[in-house]
């Protein structure tokens, strides 16, 4: 477990330092989930945006009796930023 806490630890830090502040990702509705998630992704490194893109569009297979992924998607990413999302793609993954 503490190399998953070490990956995750590794994505928040290089998160941390960038000047601008990342975009949060804002689950209040589809059209702002949507817009909030396409900024979020331009804040990542291109090596990070398959990972990210993958932990979006495969949010359905987390909850197997969710009929409304995109709906899962909004709760479940609100409030995160992109190294977030990553962060715990990669844990998922590992």
């Amino acid at each position: 477990m503490s190399g998953r806490l070490a990956i995750v630890a590794g994505v928040l830090a290089l998160a941390a330092c960038s000047n601008a502040e990342p975009v949060r990702i804002d689950g209040s509705s589809p059209e702002r989930f949507e817009q909030t998630t396409a900024a979020a992704r331009r804040d990542l490194p291109n090596a990070d945006r398959l990972t990210f893109d993958r932990a979006i569009r495969t949010i359905g297979g987390r909850r197997f009796a969710n009929r409304d992924p995109a709906a899962l998607a909004r709760l479940t990413f609100d409030n995160m930023t992109a190294a977030e999302v990553v962060g715990d793609q990669h844990v998922r993954e590992h």
